[in-house]
């Protein structure tokens, strides 16, 4: 996973006259020009770290419930800012090529183009209408690989533990199953901050063929929260939603917009908890642990990825049954469940077949 931090350093613009219980990704606008002064970042393909993103300095004076909450952007604002750092938002004519196979008069999406003073007909910015305002879809340029775009803020959480994650050493880590991020860009003396990710698809659509595919994705899923445990990083929104697959054997996690980094030495507690899944304890007004949270949703993402996949294994009750204990102090830890999961799988060898795809 190679990623770059940029930095923008002085950009002035001319002035200008806007719970799914299904394996679902959240499906989930003036165009300036601007006058670069100066700046500096890392290349494209520069395999040294982001920088960090903030400095705790600056963000700590902030409220926190503030910098946590959704943005929504204005984003033909940064049209040519992306376009200079090599990415494209989509435009109408992007989504119509990208539906050239399929009529449009059985579009999924309906298209919304967002008007604009430079970037008019085909040329305008087109959001997909299911997403969330903070995200819109785009393409790398030279590659023309498809890339989803976050905004948040830059003193979120979210942008912080991204961040984390795709720097060395975790994003060298094979236990890091988070999707990856070709770039975190942000602008000096401005709030906003994006994150760009490669565009994985919901699970369902290019899922596992096979039981044996299937149970090497759930273990992905098992592995990433390990790995997060392990680096004191509870993702705090484990859900089908939030799983997405490149079609090719990987799995990994996204929305990073609840979790919490705590200190290694510290016995960490959340309070007034919603998610997509929420334990019994977290109907109290006392601080709950985030991980056992995390263990009781990831027990739940299992049992509904068996049934919308259809693949069911009956001695998986063994795993799951322990991880939804109504007292979370009971519930194991990510590193049990993993290894409690792999001694079961490797009884059911005799089960299970060899896909075409295991080669992946």
């Amino acid at each position: 996973m190679s990623v770059s931090f940029t930095t923008v350093y002085h950009v002035d613009f001319l002035p200008t006259g806007p719970n799914a219980e299904s394996f679902g990704m959240h499906r989930h606008f003036q165009s300036p020009r601007p006058q670069v002064h100066a700046s500096s970042y890392n290349g494209l393909h520069d395999e040294s770290p982001p920088v960090s993103p903030s400095s705790s300095s600056s963000c700590s004076s902030l409220d926190e419930d503030d910098v946590n909450q959704r943005i929504k952007p204005y984003w033909p604002q940064y049209r040519s800012r992306f376009k200079l750092r090599g990415y494209g938002l989509e435009t109408l004519r992007d989504v119509r090529r990208r539906y050239t196979n399929h009529s449009l008069d059985t579009c999924p999406i309906p298209l919304y183009p967002i008007p604009d003073q430079h970037h008019q007909g085909d040329d305008a910015l087109c959001p997909d209408p299911s997403l969330p305002d903070n995200l819109f879809r785009g393409l790398r340029i030279h590659d023309s690989k498809r890339v989803l775009v976050k905004a948040v803020h830059c003193c979120s959480r979210e942008f912080n533990i991204v961040a984390a994650l795709s720097q060395t050493p975790l994003r060298h880590d094979p236990t890091n199953h988070t999707v990856p991020v070709f770039d975190l860009l942000r602008w000096p003396n401005e709030d906003i901050s994006f994150i760009v990710m490669e565009e994985w698809s919901p699970p369902l659509i290019n899922g596992p063929c096979c039981l044996t595919l299937f149970l090497k994705a759930l273990r992905q899923c098992i592995q990433h929260t390990t790995f997060l445990h392990k680096n004191h990083i509870a993702h705090l929104d484990i859900s089908l939603m939030n799983i997405v697959t490149n079609g090719r054997g990987q799995y990994a996690f996204i929305d990073y917009e609840l979790s919490r980094r705590f200190d290694s030495n510290s016995s960490p507690l959340v309070y007034n908890y919603r998610g997509t899944e929420v334990p019994p304890e977290c109907e109290t007004k006392s601080g709950v642990n985030p991980y056992k949270i995390d263990i009781w949703a990831l027990a739940v993402l299992i049992l509904r990825a068996c049934k919308q996949t259809g693949f069911w294994v009956p001695e998986l009750m063994q795993v799951i049954k322990p991880m939804l204990d109504e007292d979370p102090a009971r519930r194991p830890s990510a590193c049990t469940v993993l290894q409690t999961y792999d001694k079961l799988v490797h009884t059911l060898t005799y089960k299970l077949e060899r896909c075409d795809a295991d080669s992946r």
